[in-house]
């Protein structure tokens, strides 16, 4: 299977950055042919332009600033984000990928004002992830990247298999739950 991991962390020695090593090990290990794309490493710019919104419904040009992400996006059977979770929600270089190309006609088309999914190449999704705060706290405000991962990117792939891998309450994590968060991503990643 081919995966397309967008990974949304500028430090290289985060907890973030070994969750990416994680997945990306042990998918490349089971054989996987994997994309891995370090959206700050490859400085993906997560600015949507006046001129992409005016022509974000024309899906004839509005791939054309990010047509080398739709097309890694399109050649994937698997997605999978390895991200922290920064005031309840995706970091602004994640969001913004999302935002930019996750377009009409790529993600999603409308059909009689009805949005209908289209990303049919992807059979399986995950999510790795760090929550600053406790679960308790996520769940009060509502999770919004767990909504998000599990209800709209899962709506608009259909995907066969969901993971959404999350270690809460990581400002108070020792180097025990660290490991064993570890070790439950490659677990996860060897039957993904």
């Amino acid at each position: 299977m081919r995966a397309l991991v967008l990974y949304a962390h500028p430090c290289g020695e985060s907890f973030a950055a070994a969750l990416h090593a994680a997945v990306v090990g042990t998918l490349a290990a089971r054989g996987w042919q994997l994309d891995d794309c370090d959206l700050y490493a490859e400085g993906f710019d997560p600015v949507l332009s006046a001129a992409e919104r005016r022509g974000y419904h024309d899906t004839a040009t509005n791939i054309a600033p990010v047509a080398a992400h739709v097309e890694r996006l399109r050649a994937a059977e698997a997605l999978v984000l390895v991200f922290p979770v920064w005031n309840f929600g995706y970091p602004a270089i994640l969001k913004g990928y999302l935002d930019r190309v996750f377009l009409p006609g790529v993600s999603f088309r409308l059909e009689a004002g009805r949005v209908r999914p289209n990303l049919h190449n992807i059979r399986r999704l995950a999510a790795v992830t760090t929550y600053g705060g406790s679960r308790w706290r996520a769940a009060l405000m509502g999770d919004p990247p767990r909504r998000s991962v599990c209800r709209i990117l899962r709506g608009i792939c259909r995907p066969g298999r969901l993971r959404y891998l999350a270690l809460y309450d990581m400002n108070r994590a020792d180097d025990a739950r660290r490991a064993a968060f570890l070790a439950r991503v490659r677990r996860a990643m060897e039957t993904f």
